[in-house]
């Protein structure tokens, strides 16, 4: 049987449980006509970081994880409202949730076990974060910084 290859710049699986099109795509920006087309360089550091931290999550909590943001284009996280220097762009930093419901024990389980340059624990509470923000870098020094961004207007990042 002949199977035919995807001509999509986005096709295919990046891991067992990872597409290319979920750690690439934005609602917002396709809504807004916005390209957000990884270039190889960020495809080659998407795949870094669900190497090596979300598909050894995946397969640690055995349940799906929801993607909810991934890379970003400079005029994508513009629009989005991202930081200026958001590793999202660089294809470096992932955003996700638990459908499953239990967040926090994902969270812990990147800090205790799996290699990352950040981890953030997004909003929410003291018990579950709304979503959790991690990067890694494919090259150079991963830090471990933990931290954690509070909801009341102002507060901001601290340490975890």
């Amino acid at each position: 049987m002949f199977i035919k290859r995807s001509t999509r710049k986005n096709a295919g699986m990046v891991s067992k449980n990872f597409s290319w099109k979920e750690v690439t795509r934005s609602g917002t920006c396709e809504r807004a006509g916005i390209d957000n087309t990884a270039g190889p360089m960020e495809r080659a550091r998407l795949q870094a970081i669900i190497l090596n931290v979300m598909q050894p999550l995946r397969n640690a909590m055995n349940r799906p994880i929801r993607v909810t943001s991934g890379y970003r284009s400079p005029a994508c996280n513009v629009k989005i409202g991202g930081a200026t220097h958001s590793q999202h762009m660089k294809g470096e930093a992932i955003d996700f949730q638990d459908p499953g419901g239990n967040l926090a024990q994902m969270f812990y389980y990147i800090k205790d076990n799996l290699p990352f340059d950040q981890l953030i624990w997004e909003k929410g509470n003291g018990s579950q974060p709304l979503w959790v923000h991690v990067s890694f870098k494919q090259a150079g020094n991963n830090r471990g910084k933990v931290l954690k961004y509070e909801n009341p207007p102002g507060s901001g990042y601290t340490l975890f």
